[in-house]
């Protein structure tokens, strides 16, 4: 086909994908009529690393990843490149895809590989690469038609970078939104990796309140990454540079709790040997997160409250109170409604907190999340561990998806860790690394059952008369989770939200043992 012919096509279709929603995978396959390869990938400039934004012939879990220029010469010489680069066959460095191609398992063999970096005047916004294993694939394309297309390319990606921006932070210069990213990404685990529904309802929420100064309260299940979303409501504020004081209210001790929040003069009590200024003085201006907020005992619950209504602090050992300007986050996995109705926890300061509630949905519900959060983590992985190449083979890939993970993002980041050091001891001499089913210690109870059997159970249900149904649910329900929970009633309690008492009242009904598991 006529490669001038191309290039009109692809500047007709570019323009007319300019405001299309998946603009940068429309970019990839617009790019792929001129140069049809194996596998090619869109990624972004961020930092010191590439993000992918879209991919073709790869495995899934790459969008996920975060190349490290340093770390792959191919990349870092794309992006030291201002024109097309395209790799001799028999080039000695490593590719960044090895062993992730769908057509291909293991090392690629002597393949063609180009590089389109893509600029925007003097800076790079990103790169194009083509890989395929046909080793003179690409030699017929004219640098004509390569430098052409490289100028096509770099102006929609920049455009399309730019209506992405003011899409997400309409409030914000782009040059402030910028470098809030680039300090978002400078930080370990600072950035939400999700796609699925429930994620991106959780992203905007984030954007909607962090423009506020409401006060927010973040639910969720233990492990799904309360902590990332303070971290992320702050970055996104107008506070993003003042400070951002984290304190775990379940690690305080209670004789010294008011001392944590709001300091202590020297000699206040025995030990205070110098004074000392709390989370809220080293926060003021900023944002303070309270981690585990339902942990909080009731003497220092009142004394929160105080604050929130009034900014006002009483530095332990001084007589004149202070003034301070901080917003205030807290995250618990209690269900803070039942701990208000048991007296637990003060019912005006719930009520001061959860302003803006927002709920971390758990990793089980999040489709497709879990194969992008392995790929995030088997590159820090690799990183941490000096492994040149760390993939997951597609049978511990389903395993992944297949399991409930009831500790949830943390879980799956633990058990990534100790597969990957597992993998490692196993295939020392290998160049890639495979993580495989046998590597990852799933425990067998949360495994999802087979679709097949998951019907057979719904239909043995419908076929019941409706209270049988019920009790039948309820009393797998309940026997699955005391299971998880090594039957501690009191934790099945919270992740049912039940009364611990009327849990147990359920349960003898349904004729579940209790005497031998209270």
């Amino acid at each position: 086909m006529n490669q001038q012919f191309n290039l009109t096509q692809v500047a007709l279709e570019l323009a007319q994908s300019t405001l299309h929603e998946h603009s940068f995978d429309q970019l990839l396959a617009t790019v792929e009529r001129v140069i049809p390869s194996d596998a090619s990938a869109l990624l972004v400039l961020q930092g010191e690393q590439l993000k992918p934004l879209a991919i073709k012939g790869l495995m899934s879990d790459s969008l996920g990843r975060r190349f490290k220029i340093v770390e792959h010469p191919r990349l870092e010489a794309i992006c030291k490149s201002t024109l097309a680069l395209q790799f001799a066959h028999d080039c000695p460095l490593p590719d960044p895809y090895d062993g992730l191609l769908l057509a291909k398992t293991g090392d690629i063999p002597v393949h063609a590989c180009l590089g389109l970096p893509l600029y925007d005047k003097n800076a790079l916004l990103g790169v194009l690469t083509f890989d395929s294993l046909n080793a003179n694939a690409f030699n017929s394309i004219s640098a004509d038609t390569l430098n052409t297309l490289q100028t096509l390319c770099s102006a929609h990606f920049k455009t399309a970078l730019e209506l992405a921006h003011y899409k997400q932070h309409a409030q914000h210069s782009s040059a402030l939104v910028q470098e809030l990213n680039r300090e978002a990404l400078t930080r370990d685990g600072g950035e939400i990796i999700g796609q699925s529904p429930l994620m991106q309802t959780l992203k905007n929420e984030i954007k909607l309140v962090a423009a506020s100064n409401f006060s927010v309260l973040i639910l969720g299940e233990t492990g799904v990454g309360k902590e990332l979303v303070a971290r992320n409501i702050h970055l996104n504020s107008a506070r993003k540079d003042q400070p951002l004081i984290h304190l775990n209210c379940a690690s305080l001790p209670e004789n010294l709790a008011e001392s944590e929040f709001f300091g202590h003069a020297k000699g206040a009590f025995t030990g205070a040997q110098n004074s000392r200024q709390g989370k809220f003085q080293l926060a003021d201006g900023g944002t303070l997160f309270l981690d585990e907020i339902g942990e909080l005992p009731l003497a220092m619950q009142s004394k929160l409250l105080r604050v929130l209504q009034s900014g006002e602090i009483q530095t332990v050992g001084e007589d004149t109170p202070k003034y301070v300007d901080v917003r205030v986050v807290a995250a618990t996995n209690r269900n803070l409604k039942e701990e208000v109705a048991q007296g637990r926890f003060r019912s005006d300061l719930y009520h001061r907190l959860s302003v803006y509630p927002i709920t971390v949905p758990p990793l089980s519900k999040r489709e497709h999340d879990i194969t992008l959060l392995a790929g995030y983590f088997i590159e820090q992985t690799a990183r941490k561990l000096g492994i040149k190449q760390l993939k997951l083979s597609p049978e511990a890939q389903a395993l992944l998806n297949q399991y409930n993970w009831p500790g949830n993002v943390r879980e799956l980041e633990h058990v990534i860790s100790r597969s990957a050091l597992k993998a490692k001891q196993s295939q020392w001499q290998n160049p890639i690394i495979t993580i495989t089913s046998e590597h990852c210690d799933l425990t067998p109870s949360a495994l999802q059952p087979p679709i097949a059997e998951s019907r057979s159970t719904a239909n043995a249900l419908i076929n019941q008369p409706l209270k049988q149904a019920v009790e039948s649910l309820q009393y797998n329900i309940i026997t699955e989770q005391l299971k998880q929970h090594n039957y501690n009633w009191s934790a099945a309690a919270r992740v049912l939200e039940l009364d611990r008492a009327n849990l147990v009242r359920l349960a003898k009904r349904l004729g579940i043992e209790v005497k031998k598991t209270l």
